[in-house]
């Protein structure tokens, strides 16, 4: 996957720019994150993607980052009919009641402390994993949860991109 000559690569290149700019917003909903790819499409290899994608993140204000996480829903509760969250989020389907009630209160507590949902890239995780990276997180002062929140929104945007340019392969 590391050539324009990759099926998935090749089919997001060939797409149009209206086209491309609806797939990124699916991907991460911050509109200068799309708008800093579809500034660099179309792109030569996956890993220029990765790259195009990496930078687009670590570059977004904290207005920016605040608009990508709006377009994720809190852990347990993946939005109806949003396929990516509820696969990336498929490590609490299983959950216990018990722990859906905690992740429940948590991820309030999280909220109110720091004015937005927990994001972490939770794919391959477990609901015990995730309930206890948010007691964890919840203590972090904003300016370190900030960077860390960042740096899951980048783990996610690389997954989902990764699995768009390899679905069909």
């Amino acid at each position: 996957m590391t050539s324009s000559s990759s099926p998935g690569l090749a089919r997001f290149n060939a797409l149009a720019h209206d086209e491309v700019a609806d797939v990124l917003h699916e991907i991460c909903s911050s509109e200068t994150w799309c708008a800093a790819l579809l500034a660099r499409h179309p792109c030569a290899t996956a890993a220029d993607l990765l790259t195009a994608s990496d930078e687009a993140t670590a570059a977004l204000s904290p207005e920016d980052l605040a608009e990508a996480m709006a377009g994720h829903p809190p852990i347990g509760r993946p939005r109806p009919g949003d396929p990516a969250s509820a696969r990336e989020q498929r490590g609490m389907a299983d959950a216990s009641d018990a722990l859906r009630a905690e992740m429940l209160e948590l991820n309030l507590a999280y909220q109110e402390r720091f004015g937005h949902v927990f994001l972490i890239c939770a794919t391959g995780a477990t609901g015990e994993q995730m309930r206890d990276a948010l007691r964890a997180r919840t203590a972090n002062t904003p300016e370190r949860e900030s960077a860390i929140v960042r740096t899951e929104l980048g783990k996610i945007n690389r997954i989902r991109l990764t699995r768009l340019l390899t679905e069909g392969e």
